[in-house]
C-alpha cells in the first residue's frame, strides 16, 4: 500500500466533505447522501484488495 492511496482518499474526503456542505445549505441533502454514498464505495473499491491480501497473508500466517 502506497501513500498515493492515504492521499487519494484523504483527497476525496475533503471534496466529499466541501460539496456535501455545499448541496446541505442549498436544500438537497438527499443528494448530499447519494454523493457521501458514492464516494464510500468509490473508496472501497480501492481498499478491497488490500483487505484481500492481508486475509491472504493471515491465512497462510497460520495455515488455515
Amino acid at each position: 500500500m502506497g501513500i498515493s492511496l492515504i492521499f487519494r482518499i484523504a483527497a476525496v474526503g475533503i471534496l466529499v466533505t466541501i460539496l456535501s456542505q455545499i448541496l446541505k445549505h442549498s436544500g438537497r441533502e438527499e443528494h448530499a447522501f447519494l454523493l457521501s454514498l458514492a464516494a464510500l464505495i468509490l473508496v472501497l473499491t480501492w481498499i478491497i484488495p488490500y483487505i484481500y491480501d492481508l486475509f491472504n497473508t493471515i491465512q497462510t500466517l497460520f495455515s488455515l
